[in-house]
């Protein structure tokens, strides 16, 4: 996938110029409690998306104070522009997540023109030990990889305990416990690949692939249209008339579609599955309002098994 698109960055010293103004850091999301009166002041994350910016929140609790750059539910996350307020707060961070893989360069960019040099940086891509297959292109979309989630979790308690040492036990033992959470989900996973594994589905984009691997599922797509869309680019009309015969043909089960990158040939994808019976699976790159990162995937298997096992 291309960079998420950064138009702000004009020049470098714009960007440096902000650090030393008066600019208010993004809005935090998330609930970050105050630190009580005999703590210290809590440790600044910034996270590219949403979805890191939870999973801090649910590592570092009333210790950290999280912003997450991209957090509108409605807003294609390839056409976010970031800003001198993310800038600000890049310069001003003990720790940033990023998801890497060419996803969110702009983080990299912006941090090096901060000159902030002592912050930790945790890498989700690397992190997960994903890298792309011979001859083909890394899937960076790691946060639909539960196992890759499991260890980004540990990767940040690691960042969060070098941030403030005393802490070091309570990141730990919140790191646990949101692993725990994830057990259930990779036991779900599991039973969906037991009772439907080797269905065929279709995708939008390949956002979710590493879920509906894990799930045993089999991508018809054309990797041609798949593709396009991920690029921002027009799918031919050979291509797409292959990939709406997956439908009329009635050759796959599902359509999972990403919600927040849908335009016209998606849309008739869309259509097309729903005029022929086929049954389509909403997903999306960040959280959706009110739930977190635990109930954003319970809702996506609910949905996923709905759609597959009767």
């Amino acid at each position: 996938m291309h960079p998420l698109r950064s138009a702000a960055l004009c020049t470098l010293a714009l960007l440096l110029a902000a650090c030393g103004g008066t600019t208010t850091p993004a809005a935090t999301t998330g609930t970050s409690a105050a630190p009580s009166a005999a703590s210290a002041e809590p440790i600044t994350v910034v996270a590219s998306t949403n979805v890191y910016g939870d999973i801090v929140q649910q590592v570092g609790g009333d210790r950290v104070q999280v912003t997450s750059i991209i957090s509108d539910p409605g807003q294609d996350p390839h056409s976010y522009e970031a800003n001198t307020q993310n800038q600000l707060a890049l310069s001003k961070a003990k720790v940033v997540v990023e998801n890497g893989g060419g996803y969110d360069d702009f983080v990299d960019t912006m941090l090096k023109a901060s000159g902030n040099t002592a912050v930790e940086v945790v890498n989700a891509v690397t992190v997960s030990g994903r890298t792309a297959p011979a001859g083909g292109e890394l899937n960076e979309h790691v946060w639909y990889d539960l196992p890759s989630v499991a260890k980004i979790a540990d990767q940040i308690s690691a960042a969060l305990a070098k941030a403030d040492p005393a802490s070091a036990a309570a990141f730990t033992a919140n790191a646990e416990a949101f692993k725990q959470k994830l057990k259930p989900l990779e036991d779900r996973t599991a039973t969906i690949a037991t009772q439907a594994g080797g269905t065929a589905v279709a995708i939008t984009e390949p956002v979710p692939v590493y879920l509906l691997e894990a799930a045993g599922l089999k991508n018809l797509t054309p990797e041609e249209f798949s593709e396009a869309i991920e690029e921002g680019d027009d799918v031919s009309p050979q291509v797409l008339a292959e990939t709406i015969a997956l439908f009329t043909g009635k050759k796959v089960e599902a359509l999972v579609y990403n919600e927040q990158t849908s335009g016209p040939q998606t849309e008739q994808l869309k259509k097309a599955a729903t005029d022929n019976g086929v049954a389509v699976v909403p997903v999306t790159e960040t959280l959706p309002e009110g739930k977190d990162y635990i109930a954003w995937m319970t809702a996506t298997l609910d949905a996923l098994q709905a759609a597959l096992i009767p």
